[in-house]
């Protein structure tokens, strides 16, 4: 999707890059409530049809909720997670129901994002053991930060994960997420022992992860892992600034550009230099 300052509402409307604010009749407490018994949970915003979110077609399920600030993200909207819908777990299974078949033949699968899904892992859980039980590929997008919520035995039962790696230097981590990097990398390195498959996902974005030091540092790392089938670098946009400028928050990367496609097809070559699968 091309990037613009100023996305129209028909644009964006029910897609993941869609502004949201649901008045739910919950308060905070009921809201974590809700999601420690998992039954229940929070969605931002679901797609049909995405091929850039795993394998094959996928369905993708944005959940709300995240404890990471990064200055650049392009759903602030989701870091609440009070801000989603309120559903229940066999309501998202009746819906998967109806895409199985195709699913499977277009070699996709199901895929719970976010925000970041692990705030609500019970329920992101109960999703995955419904889609498994159907025959359905299952990934989960995450930074990681939380991964000790999930048991080893869930890690088993997650078919593919796609990890966020902000970036390698601790400094750097600290400044663009407002939290610190260590748990994200032995999170890493936790699903490396138990030999799960994962995407790494890199966000490219000019002045704050772009340093050489930096980029090399993670594609260091990941070539250390021996888990990961691809590497993805993802240049940072602007199709969330008039999300922060409607919610009244400071944007600090109103003024950044998005990396250009030399400087995208640099990083790339310095991953694949490391023996990492990193596609065009």
């Amino acid at each position: 999707m091309q990037s613009t300052d100023h996305p129209s509402e028909l644009s964006l409307k029910g897609s993941r890059f869609e502004l949201r604010s649901v008045e739910n009749p919950v308060d905070d407490t009921d809201a974590d409530q809700l999601a420690r018994e998992g039954r229940w949970g929070f969605l931002h915003s679901e797609e049909t049809g995405s091929a850039v979110d795993g394998p094959g077609m996928r369905v993708v399920f944005w959940t709300t909720g995240c404890e990471f600030r990064c200055n650049y993200c392009h759903n602030p909207d989701t870091w609440k997670m009070k801000n989603g819908r309120l559903v229940c777990v066999d309501d998202i299974l009746d819906e998967l129901k109806k895409y199985k078949d195709y699913l499977r033949f277009a070699g996709g699968g199901v895929t719970i994002s976010g925000g970041e899904p692990l705030v609500q892992a019970p329920f992101v859980m109960n999703v995955i053991r419904g889609a498994n039980a159907m025959g359905i590929h299952t990934a989960l997008d995450t930074n990681g930060f939380l991964g000790d919520r999930l048991s080893d035995a869930d890690l088993d039962e997650i078919d593919l994960f796609l990890l966020d790696i902000k970036s390698w230097d601790p400094a750097t981590h600290l400044r663009v997420t407002a939290k610190p990097v260590e748990p994200i990398l032995d999170f890493a390195r936790r699903l490396a022992a138990r030999k799960r498959p994962v995407w790494i996902r890199f966000v490219l974005v000019p002045g704050q992860t772009d340093a050489p030091d930096n980029i090399q540092g993670v594609a260091a790392f990941v070539a250390t892992l021996g888990n990961v089938e691809r590497v993805d670098i993802l240049p940072f946009h602007q199709l969330g600034k008039f999300k922060w400028e409607q919610l009244n928050m400071k944007y600090e990367l109103a003024d950044t550009p998005s990396p250009t496609m030399e400087a995208t097809e640099a990083v790339k070559a310095i991953f694949r230099s490391y023996g990492l699968n990193c596609p065009s």
